[in-house]
């Protein structure tokens, strides 16, 4: 690596085969083949708006491990911290297509993959300590307890080392042995948070509360300086810890193509503004934004925009996006 990185993130990336048809998958007989994950699809939409990003992960030494390299490479994003691993695959997905703006079915076969090696190993500090800010997700610790297990020291190195910290549940319920034990490790890993950008439904299953501002309140009273809890068409509603609130209307959307990913928008939205120094309800607006065009189109990340094209939507000059000193307005 040559350049400081702005934002590290870690995680699991598969290659994805969506039905070139609709339908149900069973009935599927042709694919096209795209990548995804979501720690990776937030560090691919960073990329995009110039940021310098690096991804942590292990893939396998076989053809899918080589296109998410050659992926990496062609979105500049950093890949010092991928280990090629001689023993297990990468893994994969199947997922249908779905014309009617419902969620697609996704079956994953990703077991004994090689990311679910993923372990404090694989931490290397003089890097993940160069980057500004950490973004994580609930996915790769819910992959492994080895994967788990670093997930909580990258959060912990940070934390210590005063970097910012944003957290998105992104649930998988399945691949907990409980849904206690996934609020009980996701609920303590939020608490490294600066930022906790929870779905509603997310946030009802994690917390136990019901209304947006009881979810905020919730991980407000763990230490987080902010909460933006996603709401679907109607937007997203934020609350920080100096007393600001309030909701952001979504944007209109004609036609749904694709639910999957959407999150993942909404992150690099609120993310990239924030880094960038804009306000909470700015974030908001481009989170909104960012999530409805990554459902307008097949594939995880295939909507996510460039800088140009971002400045176009928002209809402002380009604003500096590397910054000497990490944003968030966040002092621990």
């Amino acid at each position: 690596m040559t350049r400081q990185l702005d934002v590290v993130t870690y995680g699991e990336a598969m290659a994805m085969f969506v039905a070139t048809a609709p339908g149900p998958l069973a009935e599927a007989t042709q694919f096209t083949r795209r990548i995804a994950g979501a720690d990776l699809n937030v560090a691919t939409g960073l990329a995009r708006l110039g940021f310098n990003v690096g991804w942590m992960s292990r893939v396998g030494r076989d053809s899918f491990g080589r296109y998410v390299l050659d992926t990496l490479a062609h979105e500049g994003i950093d890949a010092s911290c991928v280990t090629i691993d001689d023993r297990h695959p990468t893994g994969f997905q199947l997922k249908s297509r779905n014309d009617d703006g419902s969620d697609p079915t996704v079956e994953y076969f990703r077991k004994g993959s090689a990311a679910s090696h993923l372990s404090r190993d694989d931490y290397v500090a003089d890097y993940v300590l160069g980057a500004r800010h950490l973004h994580l997700t609930g996915i790769a610790p819910a992959i492994s307890a080895s994967s788990c297990e670093l997930a909580f020291h990258l959060a912990t190195e940070m934390r210590a080392a005063g970097r910012t910290i944003t957290f998105d549940p992104n649930l998988r319920p399945t691949l907990w042995p409980s849904a206690d034990a996934m609020a009980r490790t996701l609920n303590a890993l939020a608490a490294f948070a600066d930022w906790v950008l929870p779905g509603l439904a997310e946030g009802r299953q994690l917390t136990g509360r019901d209304t947006p501002a009881d979810i905020a309140a919730f991980y407000l009273d763990q230490g987080a300086r902010g909460v933006v809890i996603k709401l679907g068409a109607a937007g997203a509603y934020f609350r920080t810890a100096d007393g600001r609130e309030g909701t952001i209307v979504g944007e209109r959307v004609e036609r749904v193509i694709d639910t999957v990913g959407a999150g993942d928008g909404f992150a690099v939205g609120v993310i990239s503004a924030l880094l960038e120094r804009k306000p909470v309800e700015h974030a908001v607006a481009r989170g909104n934004r960012i999530g409805a065009l990554a459902i307008q189109v097949i594939g995880d990340s295939e909507g996510l925009p460039t800088r140009a094209a971002l400045d176009r939507l928002e209809g402002t000059a380009a604003a500096p996006h590397t910054m000497p000193n990490i944003a968030l307005d966040i002092v621990h």
